[in-house]
């Protein structure tokens, strides 16, 4: 089996910004990998124009909410550092029986991989310019140039979301037969690492292992 990866478009972000960011995008993609019957619900984010839909199980946005709050510890700890959160979907296999023991295997199929740069927060300067005898409040650049940013980051979140939804209309042939399993998602998991991580970068690789040579998708 091969394992489809999909590389999204990594976006600049502030510390501020991380959460709505990634809930945007994990939310997005579950609910496109969603099985069975699901409760649609429209989620407005509060720092962009933008809305994007949750499947409505109260379990999942908790573990979602979980994964993003160890995210935040990582770049707290490694500031200055690109960080990478992966989301990985897997079938459930079981081995044959060794003595006496059944060893469960995860076989990937499909891994999406997230990721963030976040800046950091510049030191804000004060005082007047004693040189000059028109004195310029430092304050009104700095809001001018965050608006700026922050139109630039909604319209690359935008572009993420586009991606995604490409991705899952054109790539289908690798999507697994639906278990017979409990959840409103295919199985799961979501690993971070850092670039100060001898892992970032390396998921992909251990799925080349484990499931075969996987296929890109930037």
């Amino acid at each position: 089996m091969n394992c489809e990866v999909c590389q999204l478009k990594e976006l600049e972000v502030e510390h501020f910004e991380i959460r709505e960011v990634l809930r945007c995008i994990l939310h997005t993609i579950l609910f496109h990998r969603a099985l069975g019957l699901v409760r649609p619900k429209d989620v407005d984010l509060e720092l962009f124009e933008i809305t994007y839909v949750q499947c409505g199980d109260v379990e999942l946005e908790k573990k979602i909410d979980e994964k993003i709050d160890q995210f935040i510890d990582k770049v707290e700890k490694h500031p200055n550092k690109k960080n990478q959160i992966c989301l990985s979907f897997y079938e459930v296999k079981n081995k044959q029986a060794v003595w006496f023991t059944n060893k469960v295997e995860r076989l990937y199929w499909e891994q999406w991989n997230i990721n963030l740069n976040v800046a950091q927060q510049p030191k804000s300067h004060y005082g007047k310019s004693y040189n000059s005898k028109v004195v310029v409040d430092p304050g009104e650049s700095a809001i001018e140039e965050r608006s700026h940013r922050r139109a630039a980051l909604e319209a690359s979140l935008r572009e993420v979301l586009f991606q995604i939804i490409k991705f899952v209309n054109e790539k289908k042939d690798h999507v697994p037969s639906i278990p017979n399993l409990e959840g409103v998602s295919f199985p799961y998991e979501i690993t971070i690492s850092s670039s100060s991580d001898s892992a970032f970068g390396m998921d992909m690789f251990k799925r080349m292992l484990q499931t075969g040579h996987p296929t890109m998708l930037s």
